[in-house]
């Protein structure tokens, strides 16, 4: 090890805020598109919040459809494999591929009803989870940081604002 891998972080300046991480990628697009060597560049959310959506509601039977479906796919993909490589005609490759899709789709149902009872009630909801952020701050090392600036200075200034 050299004395350059205990080297500090670098130090860096926030070069503009904006409110949605679209106009953040857009500013390091900006900058990439005007050959800055954006690996000196950070897109850093602030103000980061847990959203989660609830979807729906999850009943037994719910559950047991989307494991037929799982099941389904997972016996078409055996079914496909086998029929495709162990099978000599046409009517037995269609025998193995509906077999295994029917074995699937009854399996998949069974486990799927098995597996939501198991969990005695607890969360009977799907759900989507994201987190968000109020802010994004482009920061780039301060040894860039000017030059950054004045390439921002000739973006269109929709969504950003100064730091």
């Amino acid at each position: 090890m050299s004395a350059t891998d205990f080297a500090p972080p670098a130090s860096r300046r926030t070069i503009t805020v904006v409110t949605n991480y679209e106009a953040a990628e857009q500013a390091v697009d900006f900058l990439s598109d005007r050959d800055f060597p954006v690996e000196h560049v950070r897109i850093v959310g602030t103000g980061l919040r847990y959203v989660e959506q609830v979807s729906r509601r999850v009943t037994t039977g719910n559950a047991a459809l989307l494991g037929a479906g799982s099941g389904a796919l997972l016996g078409l993909f055996w079914g496909l494999l086998f029929g495709l490589f162990f099978t000599v005609d046409s009517g037995s490759f269609f025998g193995v591929l509906g077999y295994s899709l029917a074995i699937g789709v009854i399996f998949g149902a069974i486990w799927g009803a098995i597996a939501h009872s198991a969990t005695g009630g607890q969360r009977d909801f799907a759900s989507t989870a994201d987190t968000r952020a109020d802010r994004y701050e482009v920061q780039v090392d301060a040894d860039f940081a000017d030059r950054a600036e004045k390439i921002l200075n000739r973006m269109p200034r929709a969504g950003l604002t100064a730091a």
